[in-house]
């Protein structure tokens, strides 16, 4: 006689262990952006005290953004190949120390040089933190989690004008800088001790929260075969770059230009001007979250995720467009930074289903997939304050670069159009147009 002996996982619940891995990418993400943001609401300071010009400002600014795209495919490869735990531990240690060390500089030069190794250290950060969603949570999970991540992004920097004004009433941008460098390492530590590169090696997970993980065990493991070939052969690689360096372009004048603009064409005091240039990153995290929950939402009435994401992408990229060209024609401060923070939320509203994608179509490759589209993106943003540098001395007038990235963004929605955010890159014929 044959006797049934009930599973395990069928009499417990399932744990939520993997839910950690959020908390740790939130708490990342946000240490990320008070170290960027930091510069940018500090370069006032510093431009006096190292007697730096608007167009080296520009370089400084870029130099940051053009290593950390640089080095995204490296990151993002090392964490497909060794995993996570141990990149993401040295990388954060790394640019937690050059970001302490920006308070020892004192001059362009040495101002640029560690503004570059600061940027080579970060450039890690998303595509090991994607690669770590796509083996720790299970594909219903990804998309909102996602959404949860770069809402506090964007809230760390949205805050972060605030809290460096706060800081410098008290210390020197030297210091303060100094202060933001530690916040990482502590971090680094942290997350070394408690994650695994694979859930299975985790004690807190049981059978049950694996049994949601089923399908993911081929992600978690180190390989160092990367398919380059099909990468660029990929339309949906290019795609997915195109789209995202249009996203980024107009998106980096928020956390390099907007305090300068904020004083200088709207003669907004400092204390308002903080409060003012934290609106566009407050509300581009709301547009993160409400596109991660819109999306899961629109799935189940749709059942199309590949619709869902298009159509968040039709109306984030032709929005920011939209609202980006309003904010240069309105005279009130208030209604323009109003309006340039819908513009921010719009885009915004794009990033889940980008991000979600990566982890869809580069499945066990995301790190280096997501590490390639968020490369193309910061291309887009070294760019972005170099050329707007270059307007300003040039012409002197604010407008300009605003009507150039509102149309670098309404070029993104075309990219969309043929773009299949679905289909794994082992699955998808190389030149296979998505259907609009």
């Amino acid at each position: 006689m044959t006797v049934t002996v009930p599973s395990r996982t069928s009499a417990e619940r399932p744990t939520r262990t993997r839910h950690f891995v959020i908390v740790f990418a939130v708490t990342l993400a946000i240490i990320t952006y008070l170290d960027r943001v930091c510069m940018s609401f500090a370069s006032t300071d510093v431009q006096r005290d190292l007697s730096l010009s608007d167009k080296q400002m520009g370089f400084i600014f870029s130099s940051f953004i053009a290593v950390y795209a640089l080095f995204e495919i490296p990151s993002g490869f090392l964490g497909d190949w060794m995993g996570p735990r141990r990149v993401l531990m040295r990388i954060v240690i790394w640019w937690s120390f050059f970001t302490a060390f920006i308070g020892a500089t004192w001059n362009f030069v040495s101002l640029a040089v560690t503004q570059m190794l600061f940027g080579m250290g970060e450039a890690g950060a998303f595509p090991n933190l994607t690669k770590a969603f796509t083996t720790w949570l299970p594909p219903q999970e990804r998309t909102r989690a996602q959404g949860i991540m770069w809402l506090s992004a964007r809230w760390g920097g949205a805050f972060t004008p605030m809290l460096v004004a706060l800081l410098l009433r008290r210390m020197s941008w030297r210091l303060a800088f100094v202060t933001f460098g530690s916040v990482g390492v502590v971090w680094a530590l942290l997350f070394y001790r408690w994650f695994r590169d694979n859930p299975r090696d985790h004690p807190k997970v049981n059978a049950a929260e694996l049994e949601l993980l089923r399908g993911t065990e081929g992600m978690a493991g180190g390989h160092a075969h990367v398919p380059w070939r099909r990468f660029v052969a990929s339309r949906q690689v290019w795609l997915l770059c195109a789209q995202y360096f249009c996203l980024s372009y107009g998106w980096y004048f928020y956390i390099t230009w907007l305090p300068k603009y904020l004083r200088a064409a709207r003669h907004v005091e400092v204390g308002t001007s903080a409060v003012l240039a934290g609106l566009p990153l407050f509300l581009g995290g709301i547009g993160c979250f409400v596109g991660g929950a819109i999306a899961r939402r629109m799935n189940v009435w749709t059942g199309n995720t590949s619709k869902t994401r298009r159509t968040l992408a039709y109306i984030g990229f032709s929005g920011a467009c939209a609202f980006l060209l309003l904010s240069s024609w309105l005279e009130d401060p208030l209604l323009a930074m109003f309006s340039m923070g819908l513009a921010s939320f719009c885009n915004d509203l794009v990033m889940p289903g980008a991000w979600g994608a990566c982890m869809d179509v580069g499945g066990r490759y995301a790190g280096t997939l997501s590490g390639t589209m968020n490369m193309m993106g910061n291309i887009g943003g070294a760019l972005s304050p170099f050329v707007i540098g270059l307007i300003l001395d040039a012409t002197h007038n604010w407008n300009i670069p605003f009507y150039v990235s509102a149309a670098i963004y309404f070029m993104g929605v075309f990219c969309w159009m043929a773009l299949d955010p679905v289909t794994p890159l082992e699955q998808a014929e190389p030149a296979k147009l998505a259907p609009v």
